[in-house]
């Protein structure tokens, strides 16, 4: 082992836990960085059809012992590394509980468990709290990019006890996708308790404004303006190579699966054979269920954090949702019968094509830029709120590469503005001047797509949801001044009055001032 990093010297061997579709991607790539590897699953049938894979496996350093037995499991991995290390990849909430519960009694002081599953963070505070009694760190990672970035290197955002990461982070750097500007690795220690998980979170929150984006312009590009699948992807693809949304890993993906035709023989596994020519994305019903069977948390906990954090975030909540009302497609059907909503229609009298194709992209752009400005309020309000310190470069360095908002023009922006210590804990990144003019150079081009997108029936709810945003944020004279005046009517709530010292703009606070408009 003389060329054998440190990290990997340190540990020796690490615990997968879960052998699904993640699970069984990290293994195989902690086993290509030097590690010897345990994998168990509660599952047996997913340990053996890991153990299938096992058999093709090609360019491993280290063994890889898939087992069904967790005491088994436990024992493989005593006296191995200076301590036990864990990797969870399992379903949030009861499912980790439970394994917690099967293997604690075999845990010893120094060991680490990294949870790398979507779990909400006051879970993993719990968790951590539990573990220290005994020794043990918990540390609540996040894990992004999909079971891909699993294999070849995720982004990660690990948070707990700051002495164990210090130990476990070197090792997680060899593992994580590296930044293809600097090379630098997109793993970093986020804070302490449940910080990294709550990363993570809102990172799934910023996913789904922009994956709504994306859709909806599929869906105007198709419908409302007659382009095949391969004319979309071309320019999904030319989006993706320049512009202010370059390199952005849903473009590039959206662009694949606008090419993808069907074939006789289909993928590895059959899907998508076909000896009729068509595309794959024909053969996807129009229902995301993943909020519905809450296998997928992260998304409504965004959004359930950013109202009690107090964050305007529409982008983010139009898009779930969005594919929240898509989940339950038999109630949706019955509903089409009764209100008849009209389908999307073609896009008529438009004099220039690409001109409207280049206002969509700058639409488009807008979300994108709106989905970070509300993500990272969230995430700093929490931090201050929480006391974890985090520092927001830090959140765009390791979105920088092999996670699913990886956007470079966007990173670029933000990252060395961030880094600024004046605005370490900034909480409104519309008041960095660059942030604000990008949205106001594209107000214009928004405005008409909505203009446009409404005229012929398109959906746009994440897309008309961010026009109303910056509409909003950047609005000095809003009609809630009618709405404070309805609350102080019914419920004596109070207001301030407009051009008093003290009281506009003032505090964020209850008013001094109240109306008797009806005595009771």
């Amino acid at each position: 082992m003389s060329n054998t990093p440190d990290a990997v010297k340190q540990f020796k061997r690490i615990g997968v836990v879960g052998a699904g579709n993640m699970g069984s991607m990290m293994a195989f790539a902690f086993s290509e960085i030097g590690l010897d590897v345990s994998i168990w699953d509660v599952k047996r049938e997913n340990v053996d059809s890991f153990a299938k894979q096992l058999q093709q496996a090609k360019g491993l350093k280290g063994e890889i012992e898939p087992i069904h037995d967790v005491d088994e499991f436990m024992r493989s991995l005593d006296g191995q590394g200076e301590r036990k290390l864990f990797i969870f990849s399992i379903t949030h909430g009861y499912p980790a509980d439970s394994v917690l519960s099967q293997i604690k009694q075999d845990l010893k002081k120094g060991d680490i468990i990294l949870d790398g599953g979507n779990e909400h963070y006051r879970n993993t505070e719990r968790r951590q709290k539990e573990c220290e009694e005994i020794g043990v760190s918990w540390i609540g990672m996040g894990v992004s990019g999909g079971y891909q970035s699993a294999r070849h290197g995720p982004s990660m955002s690990p948070g707990g006890d700051p002495d164990s990461l210090d130990g476990v982070v070197p090792l997680l750097e060899l593992y994580a996708a590296k930044d293809p500007k600097t090379g630098m690795p997109c793993v970093m220690n986020m804070g302490p308790r449940g910080a990294g998980h709550y990363v993570k979170m809102i990172h799934n929150g910023i996913e789904v404004g922009m994956m709504s984006a994306i859709c909806e312009a599929w869906s105007f590009l198709s419908s409302g303006l007659g382009l095949s699948y391969d004319e979309i992807g071309n320019i999904f693809a030319k989006w993706n190579d320049s512009g202010e949304m370059r390199t952005t890993y849903l473009l590039n993906l959206a662009a694949d699966i606008c090419r993808t035709t069907k074939s006789s023989q289909g993928e590895q596994k059959g899907e998508g054979a076909s000896n009729v020519d068509g595309y794959v994305l024909d053969d996807i019903l129009d229902k995301v269920v993943q909020d519905d069977d809450s296998s997928e948390g992260t998304p409504t906990w965004s959004i359930i954090e950013s109202a009690s954090r107090h964050v305007s975030a529409p982008t983010l909540a139009s898009g779930l949702y969005f594919r929240i009302a898509s989940g339950n497609r038999a109630e949706r059907l019955k509903v089409a019968q009764k209100i008849g909503m009209p389908t999307p229609n073609s896009v008529t009298g438009i004099k220039e094509r690409e001109a409207i194709i280049e206002q969509l992209r700058r639409a488009v752009y807008c979300v994108f830029l709106s989905s970070f400005c509300q993500g990272l309020e969230i995430i700093s309000r929490a931090s201050i709120e929480e006391e974890w310190n985090i520092d927001l470069a830090k959140c765009i360095q390791i979105w920088r590469a092999g996670c699913i908002i990886q956007s470079e023009y966007i990173a670029d922006m933000f990252q060395p503005l961030l880094n600024k210590e004046e605005n370490h804990q900034l909480t409104n990144m519309k008041l960095l001047d660059r942030v604000a003019q990008e949205l106001q150079q594209n107000y214009a081009a928004i405005k008409h797509v909505v203009a446009t997108g409404a005229s012929f029936d398109h959906y746009l709810p994440a897309i008309s949801s961010t026009l109303e945003y910056m509409k909003y944020v950047g609005g000095a004279k809003l009609p809630t001044q009618f709405m404070e005046a309805e609350m102080d009517y019914f419920g004596a709530h109070s207001y301030n009055k407009p051009g008093v010292p003290g009281e506009d703009p003032g505090p964020t606070a209850k008013g001094s001032h109240h109306y008797e408009w009806k005595p009771a």
